[in-house]
Parts: structure tokens; sequence; C-alpha cells
């Protein structure tokens, strides 16, 4: 398999970058923890425009027909600003549920409408589902609307979960490509949110100084920057091999998408905490943007199967000889 991405990824990802950089994040995410979502959807319309949001929707129902691989490409660089609502579950959950069961509704997607989704037990709350055009409601094969219901705090304060009540049956169809979808977009996301802190960490610890000199001096500031470095590197080549695999439709698909969950994962999370270690307590106020990085990455971490859960994964796809 080839891990590079090609000119047109590379593109595309610096499209989606330039369009984030201009949009002043953080005001945004934090409109959003609010209950205020317009300057969010007003995001969301502009990434509508740039084809994020019709990614996985084919070209007949007004989408790009892209595959997996763009599919990390977007979610990563949505990670990177950590752009609230229910991406994973908008971008790459929805549109593969929906065209199986309604795909009548991928062009009003494509066109920039959100949707969320209740799958039980990995992801049994809807996110956002107060703001959305959209809620579906996922009972092993059956799939169906679905209204919210009482609301549920999350540590991130930009991820509002809600109960649903299931409504109109669509139809059924398999949900582990969808799962697989929502866990590969979920580790970009990871990615995205992991490489962001360890610059802003970077960033800090050459301005910040101590004893006349500034920490990042420090050998052993130096050496845990490098760990996280090091971990996000390590995880990039399982995230993009599980993207071909699923792309590919490998028999492998489905372990290699654990395998990059955790790894990226993993590596998001030594990068917030070593993030809140080099920051010191600043890195633990809501006022400071760092947080609102760090909240995030602790969320996605258990969202779309926990770390046990996709370990367990792989260890049982090794144990029954799933090729290589």
């Amino acid at each position: 398999m080839r891990f590079a991405l090609d000119e047109s990824h590379e593109d595309f990802a610096s499209s989606i970058d330039a369009l984030l950089t201009k949009s002043d994040m953080p005001a945004v995410i934090r409109a959003w923890n609010t209950g205020d979502t317009a300057p969010g959807l007003k995001v969301w319309q502009r990434l509508a425009e740039t084809g994020v949001n019709g990614l996985l929707i084919t070209e007949e129902h007004d989408g790009l027909g892209a595959d997996a691989v763009d599919l990390v490409v977007a979610l990563e660089q949505l990670g990177r600003h950590a752009v609230p609502g229910p991406v994973v579950e908008t971008v790459a959950v929805a549109p593969a549920l929906l065209a199986a069961v309604a795909p009548e509704r991928l062009a009003a997607l494509a066109a920039g409408s959100l949707a969320t989704v209740a799958a039980a037990p990995h992801t049994p709350f809807a996110v956002d589902a107060d703001s959305v055009d959209l809620v579906l409601h996922v009972d092993g094969d059956a799939v169906s609307t679905a209204t919210a219901g009482e609301q549920h705090a999350s540590v991130d304060l930009a991820r509002r979960l809600f109960e649903v009540s299931p409504g109109q049956a669509l139809g059924s169809t398999s949900f582990d490509a969808a799962f697989d979808l929502g866990a590969l977009a979920t580790a970009a996301q990871l990615q995205g949110l992991g490489r962001t802190l360890l610059d802003t960490s970077v960033e800090y610890v050459q301005q910040r100084k101590q004893f006349g000199r500034v920490i990042g001096s420090f050998q052993a500031i130096k050496h845990h920057l490098a760990d996280v470095a090091v971990a996000l590197e390590m995880a990039r080549p399982l995230l993009h091999g599980a993207a071909l695999a699923v792309r590919d439709g490998l028999p492998t698909a489905s372990r290699d998408v654990s395998a990059a969950k955790v790894a990226c994962g993993d590596a998001a999370y030594l990068a917030a905490r070593t993030a809140l270690q080099v920051h010191g307590a600043i890195g633990y106020t809501q006022e400071y943007d760092l947080s609102l990085w760090i909240t995030k990455t602790r969320a996605l971490v258990t969202a779309w199967g926990t770390p046990d859960f996709h370990r367990s994964r792989v260890v049982a796809a090794l144990e029954s000889g799933v090729a290589s």
C-alpha cells in the first residue's frame, strides 16, 4: 500500500484549513457551547460549499463521490480546528445509512443539512440532536428517524448529548460499514486535534520563560514533546492504511480501523496531557483556547467505540487469522 497523499488531497486539506483559519474557531466553539449555533452553522455552510458534507455522497445525489481517503483528509482538518457539531455523524455515518435506506435525503445533506446518529451500544446518545436537520436511530440493522429527548452532559461543552425516541422507520441495512466509517472519521479528528495540541505546546514553550530561560530549552520538556510527535507520526500510517482498507473493501478493514482509532486516540490523549503539563495551570481554564481542544480530545477518545472495544476487536481479528 502507498500511504503518501497526492497533490489533490493536499490541496483539499489546504482549502479546508484556510477556510477554518479565517473563521475564528475559538469564538465559534464558545458560541456553540452556550447554545448559540448560528456562527457554527455558517461555518458548516461554507464547508458544504467546499464539498465536505457530500464527500461520501454520490454525484447522482449532488455529492462528490469521494472515498475513505478523502474522508480522512477532511476530518483531520476539522479536528485540527475543533469544529463543533455532529462532524462524524454528518460527514461519515449518515451518508452511509441514508444511501441504503433513504437515498432521496442525500441531496439535502450534501447541500449543508446536518445529521446526527444514535446507535447503541457504542453510540447511545445523539450529538446535538436539538440543532440538526435530521436525527437517525439505529437498532440492530433497523434505521429510523428520531426525536431528541433528555440531554446529558459531556466533558466537551460543544458536544450536547441526547437520548432519542425512534420515529418513522426508514428501512434496514447492515450497520457494520457505517460504524467503521464513524470510527475511522473519529480517528482522523483525533489525529488533527493532537497535531494542534502539539503545535500549540511547541509555540508556548518557545515563549514562556522560567529562571531566565525559555522552558522549551529544558531537556525534560523537549523529551515530552518529542514523545507526542513520535506518537502522532506512528499513528498516521495506521490511519491512512485503514482508509485504504475501507476504500478497497479489504477483509482487514474493521481490524485496521480499530488499530487506527486506538493509535490516534492514544496519541491525541498524550498530546492533551502533555499540553496541560507544559502550559501549567492556565491550561485548565475555560478562558484559554487550549481547553477547547483538550476537552474535545477527551470526549472523542471514547466516541464511536472505546479504546478497550477497539483493542479487543484487533485481538479478535488476529486470533481468527484475518489476513494481513
